[in-house]
């Protein structure tokens, strides 16, 4: 199925005088500009907001805030590869206007870029606070490298009551870092279980054991209304968190983990089509011929289940945008990538592969020690599995990926028993 934007012509487009520009240096962005290079000899710019080079973010909340890692970690190339390659950076900018009739950003310092074709991978930002005290000094988000570091340094210091709201999986990694420090930790959410809307009530709770097993004090059900501050020698700063029922959770330090949401302000101000992000088809395409948007901004039609996705994880930013970057050159193969993500938790090391809304109303299939936190789960939906997630086993989440793909109908019994290779799952059952 073609959506609006994908005209399925393979044909690639006459290069233009004006360069291919990419707004956003994250990895799709760069991974979108290695990919317009590769394919054409023509001028290629990408802007960013900051003036570090592009870099990956999974690190940021794992083992560069971990301490285990360092700087270098999180390039996705180094800084002269650019340069190298005759792609302009401009750095430390913001485009503030887009005037696709006239083919022009305007930057937030006045200057205007004129381009062929454009990619919009502009990210996303996180959910501020939404009661009083948001901005208070001492709370923290996670978001950029800039974020991680000084939430690093803060974290390192040892022995605080850190406090943090929100048990998705910034939440969780973010507790596990705190505690490794040797902090006082508490985590607070207003679900039952955490990651529920994520992967299930059922995996979560492997979770929520996990961080109770480490000395992480978890508060479900429950409903952060402001947080609070004092005013002492070194100025105003965050003191503790206030709940619904009027309790008072002291804090040193807090850390806000309540999602994020795409930044389309530029899409919007120029008309383009926005749903949850960007609209756009397989091939990336907005209803504009000459702008594509990729990443976390864009909500893609995903070929496999007839409607647009949003993924927010690296290896989506890592994949789809070196196809942006194709598609820009006329490449009209459709994306269909199966979401992938990880994540290290203490002694925790997890891969999940799958398509979140198909697996919401399967069952779940375990293979291995459920309660040594070691084993496969399966979502499995009408015979097929739909997602999967390895907990400390490794070296499946390819075959995993294959079953997925080929949509071959697997019984659950043999799923369940490890005598029975999962490659050899990939061969319908018999009868």
């Amino acid at each position: 199925m073609v959506e609006p934007g994908n005209t399925g012509s393979a044909q690639p487009r006459e290069p233009a005088d004006e360069p291919v520009v990419i707004v956003g240096a994250g990895l799709a962005g760069a991974r979108a500009a290695e990919a317009v290079r590769a394919g054409s000899a023509g001028r290629v710019v990408l802007i960013g907001e900051e003036t570090e080079a592009p870099y990956i973010r999974p690190p940021l909340s794992k083992e560069y805030l971990t301490g285990s890692a360092e700087r270098d970690v999180v390039d996705v190339h180094p800084v002269g590869w650019y340069a190298e390659h005759a792609i302009e950076r401009i750095a430390g900018h913001r485009a503030a206007v887009l005037d696709r009739g006239a083919h022009r950003l305007t930057l937030d310092d006045g200057r205007s870029v004129r381009y062929s074709r454009l990619i919009l991978a502009t990210g996303a930002s996180p959910r501020p606070f939404p009661g009083p005290g948001a901005s208070l000094p001492g709370v923290h988000y996670l978001r950029s490298l800039a974020d991680s570091t000084r939430l690093r340094a803060a974290l390192a210091e040892g022995g605080r009551r850190v406090v943090i709201i929100g048990t998705g999986w910034i939440g969780l990694e973010v507790a596990a870092a705190a505690k490794g420090y040797g902090n006082d930790v508490i985590l607070l959410g207003r679900g039952a279980v955490p990651l529920a809307s994520a992967i299930g009530a059922e995996l979560g709770r492997v979770f929520e054991e996990l961080h109770r097993d480490n000395g992480v004090h978890l508060g479900t059900n429950t409903d952060v209304v402001e947080l609070e501050g004092e005013t002492r020698s070194g100025g105003t700063r965050v003191t503790g968190v206030r709940l619904s029922d009027r309790t008072l959770v002291r804090a040193d330090l807090v850390v806000v983990g309540l999602g994020a949401t795409p930044n389309t302000q530029l899409a919007l101000g120029s008309g383009l089509d926005v749903d949850n992000g960007i609209a756009v088809s397989a091939t990336f395409a907005t209803h504009d011929d000459d702008v594509f948007a990729v990443g976390d901004v864009a909500n893609v039609y995903h070929p496999r289940l007839g409607h647009r996705l949003r993924v927010e994880h690296w290896a989506n930013a890592d994949t789809a945008g070196a196809a942006a970057g194709r598609a820009v050159l006329g490449d009209s193969t459709e994306y269909d990538a199966i979401p992938y993500f990880y994540t290290d938790q203490f002694d925790l090391g997890m891969e999940y592969s799958g398509f979140g809304d198909l697996a919401r109303s399967a069952e779940v299939v375990f293979r291995g020690d459920r309660a040594g936190r070691k084993f496969v789960a399966f979502w499995l939906a009408d015979g097929q599995v739909v997602a999967g997630m390895n907990v400390n086993v490794w070296d499946v989440n390819e075959t995993v990926q294959r079953l997925i793909r080929s949509g071959v109908r697997v019984d659950a019994n043999r799923l369940a028993d490890e005598t029975i290779a999962l490659e050899d799952l990939l061969t319908p059952s018999p009868g």
